[in-house]
């Protein structure tokens, strides 16, 4: 039988490569604004004098293979495609139900007079 192995030098070089896509990977903010979502604004509760419009659920990756993505940068992604929706539903505020879970969310879309 014949077996094989990597030279030496390769596993330092799999394991830099590794490094760096995760270190990119943490870099990315892979949701961008759409046009209109940067008028919306985010609430933490109930607004007054505003009309419901129907709720958003959205959702990212919070981890990537091994790797816990940061939850800051987790949740202003939802928080953007929480906006990013608003606009289709008439609605210039939304409101988070809960916190993130295992990347998912769900907002309150609100039309309010301002």
């Amino acid at each position: 039988m014949f077996s094989r192995t990597l030279p030496s030098r390769t596993k330092p070089l799999r394991i830099l490569a590794i490094a760096v896509l995760t270190a990119s990977a943490t870099a990315c903010t892979w949701v961008h604004m759409a046009p209109g979502a940067s008028a919306v604004k985010v609430v933490t509760q109930a607004p007054t004098g505003c009309e419901k419009r129907g709720e958003i659920e959205v959702s990212v990756k919070d981890s990537v293979a091994f790797y816990e993505r940061n939850h800051l940068k987790v949740r202003e992604e939802l928080e953007t495609l929480a906006r990013n929706e608003a606009p289709g539903l008439g609605a210039d505020t939304v409101q988070p139900v809960a916190p993130p879970e295992s990347g998912a969310q769900r907002f309150i879309a609100w039309r309010c007079m301002r």
